[in-house]
């Protein structure tokens, strides 16, 4: 299959800003279409519907609770201002009253002063009167602490509650996502088990990997954090510009009027950032598909001596993404500095004409306060609103990228329904079969042979003449264009497609081992097989010998990609796994290709055993491993040009015998 390099793309959003603080600008792809895909990534909310209405109510409760702080906090403020001023006021007024006066209970400042003749009145500051004129006279007043403790006592309670609503929201919220990636993640894993080969022809096995892992995160990630955060962002902007008009419509038209400001440089920014992110991707992208391909392919490219051209290559790379990272960053640098800028100008208006309006008796210190507060409070959900619009539709890509790849083609549905007979003879026809990868250019052409049960049958041919594709019809991985294929006289086509492979045993030239022991990979097509069957196999396979030699024998795990036994060993090891399937029929793709020429002629003798009495197809380009076969087939260019065994075949002085003395001549 040809290697194919996968678009770079960004494998998760970048992180939520922090409380507003940070850039807002970063790499995101944008999906073909945004709208239809968030309808369907919503439906698979639908049945979380009474958690999402739970998580709506905690989080509008956190949020209101939230917004309500920065006034009552005020209030505590202006409860302390207030004493302050009752308390000097008081003091100036009867610092002016006449020595020895005496104040009657209950008697206000107004009325006292009122009551006094125009000499003495003219004596007391008329500021001073003016804010006590409604005191008691008669008592002196004092800070009213406790006042304030009970309005700091709500404002804990209130602090708490939205951070325990918060929490529960959160914990809600990472629960739903959860089932959803579950739900997601097995839809994925199932649909690779229902789709063709032919979709693996056209896709890397990365891409498909990136669907089940780095788009879902995506998908999770925004789940998870981006909904209550776009929620809570717009019910903090309504709640905070309510709360500002409640407390002065001037401030409030003095902190939102910097906004088209802030807007306009950040979309300034942004635009040029962007383009430098999708740069900084494009390149890293190149980057690492170069070091991967260098460091996988080292020994080749030392036996060259290529290190010098990869190095230059590495070099040039590397300067294009310094340069384009540089930039990005610089650019999307700016926007917090520039944010931060216009948010203190919008501080120093809130407090010039707070101040003002303080001064004219129209406004109250503790409410300056808790608008500064909402004014900060503001600017949060709009950056992280910015933000979540970018992770949004780099969510859309990926959720796109997972419906697509769920709405893949799948395999024609199975209509197989003829029970397999409980004892397989083994012949194999092939009635007039026309295969095509693309159907305008055919692999197979007309193809039609038969097989005797129990025969070993070996296919040869130049590369490219179909006799993997042979195989693949046989097990049913493609379906013929054309014709058809029958086991015992039963179109394969009529049968089950697990009853059709369930009939071979395999062994390809690309051995497959997985993270286990390696009697696990022994036993894996016939788990239920008993120790001893499975010793017996390995003997046979000539596996025995050097697994006892191995630590801890048959329970040694294999790494990743069975790194720790060589490539022989591995092949031996799935020979043997074949041979304990007691499958009626077996398929051996250039079984001995890694193996050493002493170990392939024992395997051979070991074959000799295995393939008695079972139908056997033996693709080799090694012809010496197929001199005895019941039957040679010769194909090219899709036709079989050939059959019959070896010695009928160089008898005829034809294909096989050209195939043949390319290998052999000058041995003999």
């Amino acid at each position: 299959m040809a290697k194919r390099t996968a678009d770079p793309q960004s494998s998760s959003p970048r992180p939520m800003a922090a409380m507003g603080r940070g850039p807002i600008s970063g790499s995101f792809e944008k999906p073909k279409n945004f709208k239809g895909t968030m309808n369907k990534l919503l439906s698979y909310l639908k049945p979380h519907w009474f958690s999402m209405i739970i998580v709506l109510i905690f989080t509008v409760a956190s949020t209101v609770f939230a917004i309500a702080s920065p006034k009552i906090l005020g209030n505590a403020t202006n409860e302390i201002v207030n004493d302050y001023i009752n308390i000097t006021a008081y003091d100036a007024v009867m610092k002016n009253l006449p020595a020895g006066v005496k104040i009657p209970a209950g008697t206000t400042a107004e009325v006292f002063i009122n009551k006094m003749p125009e000499p003495m009145r003219s004596k007391i500051p008329a500021d001073k009167l003016d804010q006590i004129k409604n005191l008691d006279l008669s008592v002196k007043p004092t800070y009213h602490f406790d006042d304030v403790a009970v309005i700091m006592g709500w404002l804990i309670a209130l602090y708490l509650a939205s951070a325990l609503f918060s929490y529960i929201e959160g914990w809600i919220m990472a629960s739903v996502s959860q089932k959803i990636t579950y739900r997601m993640r097995r839809e994925l894993s199932q649909k690779i088990n229902r789709l063709p080969l032919s979709y693996f022809d056209k896709n890397t096995y990365g891409e498909v990997l990136s669907k089940i892992t780095n788009d879902v995160d995506t998908i999770s990630s925004t789940l998870n954090q981006s909904l209550s955060q776009m929620l809570t962002s717009v019910i903090m902007l309504i709640g905070i510009l309510g709360m500002m008009l409640s407390i002065s419509w001037i401030l409030t038209i003095v902190a939102v009027v910097i906004l088209p400001i802030s807007f306009g440089l950040i979309m300034f920014i942004t635009k040029r950032s962007q383009k430098e992110f999708v740069r900084q991707q494009k390149e890293l992208g190149e980057l690492n598909g170069h070091i991967e391909e260098m460091y996988s392919g080292h020994i080749v490219m030392k036996a060259y001596n290529g290190e010098g051209s990869s190095l230059k290559k590495f070099n040039t790379i590397n300067e294009r993404l310094e340069s384009s990272a540089w930039k990005s960053q610089f650019y999307s640098g700016l926007i917090f500095p520039i944010m931060n800028f216009i948010g203190n100008l919008g501080y120093v208006g809130v407090s010039i004409v707070g101040g003002w309006l303080a001064i004219n008796g129209r406004l109250q210190i503790g409410d300056i306060q808790a608008f500064i507060q909402y004014v900060q409070q503001f600017n949060q959900p709009i950056a992280q609103t910015a933000n979540i619009a970018n992770v949004l539709q780099s969510t859309a890509a990926a959720a796109e990228r997972v419906f697509e790849f769920l709405g893949e083609t799948e395999e024609t549905k199975d209509t197989g329904e003829i029970e397999m007979p409980a004892k397989i003879r083994g012949e194999v026809e092939f009635h007039n079969v026309v295969f095509g990868y693309d159907k305008e250019k055919p692999v197979i052409k007309d193809l039609s042979l038969k097989i005797e049960p129990g025969h070993r049958v070996a296919i040869v041919g130049p590369t490219g003449a179909g006799k993997t594709t042979m195989v693949n019809l046989l097990m049913r991985f493609y379906e013929v264009d054309g014709g058809s294929i029958t086991i015992d006289g039963i179109d394969i086509r009529n049968l089950p497609r697990p009853a059709v492979r369930r009939l071979f045993g395999m062994v390809l030239q690309d051995t497959w081992l997985f993270n286990g022991t390696i009697k696990q990979n022994i036993k894996y097509g016939n788990a239920g097989a008993s120790n001893a069957e499975l010793h017996q196999a390995a003997e046979n396979a000539h596996v025995d010998h050097f697994v006892k030699s191995l630590p801890h024998g048959y329970d040694m795990e294999l790494n990743e990609e069975a790194s720790n036994i060589s490539q022989g060993e591995k092949q031996l090891l799935t020979i043997a796994r074949a041979m304990l399937s007691h499958t009626p029929m077996l398929i051996l793709d250039e079984a001995t290709s890694s193996v050493d020429t002493r170990t392939e002629v024992l395997i051979q003798k070991a074959m000799d055993n295995l393939m008695k009495d079972k139908t056997s197809f033996v693709i080799a380009h090694r012809l010496s491993t197929i001199r005895d076969a019941d039957l040679i087939i010769v194909m090219n260019d899709g036709h079989v040009v050939e059959n019959g065994t070896h010695k009928q075949l160089l008898a005829k002085k034809g294909f096989y015998a050209d195939l043949y003395n390319s290998q052999f001549a000058s041995a003999e």
